[in-house]
């Protein structure tokens, strides 16, 4: 929960600029809790895309990063980035929340493996065109701002030809079943087409707390508009043995329903692509 008192929370929509604008200080405040309650799962320097416990050691989505320039957006605490540095990567990490940022530089300590990190915001990339051959983002930034168009038109700016950008969300299915890992979350109770946001807001009725939702096709059409190409479209089973209960993740819907949608996508190299 944030640091506000919570005035109600729903779905509805509310102005893009104060749900956009709301990622930042609910990050900053809620850094330390979220890293308690999750960081034992995510590791201080390792790589996993989902809450299925996929990692890119095994699943290698984002190819051979040995000498490549990577960036990661939305890092958090930049545990992927801390990876691939150890991996052979010039990888770089950003995100929004300074909270976020200084946790990460305790893991820096921690391990011994510097991810270097810069705040900014994913829709304003403060980097050159053309100067990364991967980009990626593991359940960070896309679901938190209302137009994701910008994120992945920034993607495509900075990725070089033939350059990679992969990205992980909550599959678009999960936003019609309530958000419950146990049985009551197998149930239908929303249409898969309302797009409303999920808020949150405090007694004075700002928005302290917004989470977009986009149907699959939302992100293939973003993708296709800032003129990527999707490779795959990758849905991780949740594994036998996992019994990690993370939000409305679990065995119990994750038997019977995909919970993570991670989309592989490229920038065209050229003219004859």
């Amino acid at each position: 929960m944030t640091q506000h008192s919570l005035g109600s929370a729903g779905y509805r929509d509310v102005p893009d600029d104060a749900g956009g604008a709301a990622g930042r200080p609910w990050w900053d405040a809620n850094a330390a809790e979220y890293l308690d309650e999750h960081g034992d799962f995510l590791g201080p320097a390792d790589f996993l895309w989902c809450p299925e416990g996929l990692r890119e050691q095994d699943a290698r989505l984002l190819g051979d990063v040995v000498g490549r320039d990577v960036l990661e957006v939305g890092a958090g605490a930049a545990q992927c980035t801390r990876w691939l540095r150890t991996a052979g990567a010039r990888a770089v990490a950003t995100d929004v929340s300074g909270g976020m940022l200084r946790a990460g530089r305790a893991l820096d300590e921690r391990t011994g493996v510097v991810a270097p990190a810069v705040q900014a915001d994913a829709r304003a990339l403060p980097f050159a065109d053309a100067c990364f051959d991967v980009v990626f983002t593991a359940f960070g930034a896309l679901p938190f701002v209302p137009d994701t168009a910008r994120v992945h038109a920034e993607v495509a700016r900075v990725l070089r030809p033939g350059g990679r950008w992969v990205f992980a969300v909550t599959h678009p299915l999960r936003w019609a079943f309530p958000d419950d890992p146990s049985e009551r979350g197998l149930t239908a109770t929303r249409s898969y087409f309302d797009r409303r946001p999920y808020v949150e807001t405090d007694t004075a009725g700002a928005v302290v707390y917004a989470e977009y939702h986009r149907t699959l096709g939302d992100h293939v059409a973003d993708v296709v508009a800032a003129g990527l190409v999707l490779e795959r479209l990758v849905e991780p089973p949740w594994p036998a043995g996992h019994d990690r209960t993370w939000g409305g993740w679990g065995p119990v819907r994750g038997a019977r329903l995909p919970g993570t949608a991670i989309f592989c996508t490229r920038r065209p190299a050229g003219p004859s692509s």
